[in-house]
């Protein structure tokens, strides 16, 4: 369903068995853990369940063995004062999806933005609610930039930035609130994800669980839900 792009990146050293088992977590050590992600968990779609985590976190929480569960993990988080950020969900383009992108002919006032478009950005930052511009960290600067117009004025736009060093292309994106359900972030969703295929980046679309209209733009825009992520925020180890 997914690229291998995806499953090689999340899945690749994950072992051979399967955590089916409910509550239970595979515990993975990596002594090569950026600042930052020295603690992760990841449950994909299939119902497998990881716990990633540093050789010194492992030992500071005491979650050395190759299983652990949901009340241990809870326990050992508490007892340190470790603190998790919250659930993002991952999203992907299916590889039959990636295709029908790649023919697809972008219509209406949607394209690629650039400096020129500085002023129209401005004015549309200033119309968009902050919590939207925070969450979403659309920005001009980005790497790749999309905009949706009407009658003359940006009224949608995504941007895009290579993730963590990895062949992913982070996504977000911003409808004005009196524009929506318009399809017009759908539009622009897929026009700057056929872009960053093309330029040969895998699209990557997260947002928190409970921002249940982007999950649903997402999933509008061809994406399927690879699995739920979440990343320490805290660390007292």
């Amino acid at each position: 369903m997914f690229s291998r792009t995806v499953t090689d990146y999340w899945l690749s050293s994950a072992p051979t068995e399967a955590a089916t088992a409910p509550g239970r977590w595979q515990v993975i050590t990596d002594g090569a853990l950026p600042a930052g992600f020295l603690l992760t968990t990841l449950e994909t779609r299939a119902g497998d369940r990881f716990l990633t985590l540093s050789a010194t976190e492992a030992r500071c929480l005491g979650l050395t063995g190759a299983y652990t569960d949901d009340s241990a993990l809870r326990s050992a988080l508490q007892a340190n004062g470790v603190t998790l950020h919250g659930a993002d969900y991952l999203f992907y383009l299916p590889v039959d999806e990636q295709r029908v992108l790649r023919a697809e002919t972008v219509l209406g006032e949607t394209r690629q933005l650039t400096s020129a478009d500085a002023e129209a950005f401005h004015q549309f930052a200033g119309a968009a609610p902050q919590e939207d511009m925070d969450d979403a960290f659309v920005e001009l600067d980005h790497w790749l930039v999309f905009g949706s117009f009407a009658s003359g004025r940006l009224v949608a736009a995504a941007s895009m930035f290579p993730w963590r060093g990895t062949p992913f292309a982070d996504l977000g994106v911003i409808t004005l609130p009196e524009f929506r359900r318009h399809g017009l972030g759908k539009r622009t969703v897929r026009a700057i994800s056929s872009r960053a295929l093309a330029d040969g980046y895998e699209p990557q679309y997260r947002c928190q669980l409970s921002n249940t209209a982007s999950a649903a733009l997402a999933r509008a825009a061809g994406y399927a839900q690879f699995g739920t992520w979440d990343v320490i925020e805290s660390d007292a180890c």
